[in-house]
């Protein structure tokens, strides 16, 4: 007898008392854990993302719908950048205040050299979990396809809150489609080797600046 075959084995006489049971598995397994540590206000949750990108190094930046547009152009302007990457779904006024600055449209057919030549990459987001400092990507119009936010070496990504923030991973998933191309990002790309020296840019944007801004629906 092979050592499968005596595995196997030992499964079937230990399952040989167990009834036949064809209740579907996500009724079958009782999922009763907490989707959120604590009891926090909306404000508290945001205040828990902001301090967690902070925490990831991230940039954090806050202001309103009507601030937007002005607190972008600052940031491409400290920046120094001379061309933005701008998807196809994102609301024109948030870089009305943008200028001289060159709007490059997220093209199907450009390669990753051409890409790598935009200074800067501006985006909204799916959601984004206060726990654990992640905002994630699925690539819907305002957010474009994921190498855009991969090549180049900085990434402004506008999270419209309280609305698309939630506490945790459990919380936001029901809000992702599974079949969308999901980007999970906590912090600027890193990296470090085995004496632990840290490394940003390796994998993706070496910068990400967040801009948490509120009252967004007005502002589109």
């Amino acid at each position: 007898m092979s050592s499968r075959d005596l595995i196997l084995a030992r499964v079937r006489r230990a399952l040989a008392d167990v009834p036949a049971d064809d209740t579907p598995y996500e009724r079958a397994v009782p999922r009763p854990y907490a989707t959120e540590h604590g009891d926090r206000t909306a404000e508290q949750t945001v205040d828990l993302l902001a301090e967690n990108l902070a925490d990831y190094r991230a940039l954090v930046h806050r202001c309103t719908a009507g601030e937007l547009p002005g607190t972008l152009a600052r940031l491409l302007a400290g920046r120094g950048a001379g061309s933005v990457l701008v998807p196809p779904g994102l609301p024109g006024a948030w870089l009305a205040e943008a200028d001289g600055v060159e709007h490059v449209p997220d093209a199907a057919g450009s390669t990753a050299h051409e890409l790598d030549r935009v200074d800067s990459v501006v985006t909204g987001c799916a959601v984004a979990i206060a726990e654990t400092g992640t905002i994630v990507l699925d690539g819907s119009p305002d957010q474009g396809r994921r190498r855009i936010t991969l090549v180049p070496d900085h990434h402004v990504c506008v999270v419209r809150v309280p609305e698309q923030v939630v506490s945790s991973v459990p919380q936001a998933l029901p809000r992702l489609d599974p079949a969308r191309p999901l980007t999970w990002i906590s912090g600027p790309s890193a990296t470090s080797d085995i004496e632990l020296d840290r490394v940003e840019g390796v994998h993706g944007p070496r910068t990400l600046e967040v801009v948490l801004v509120s009252g967004a629906d007005e502002g589109k």
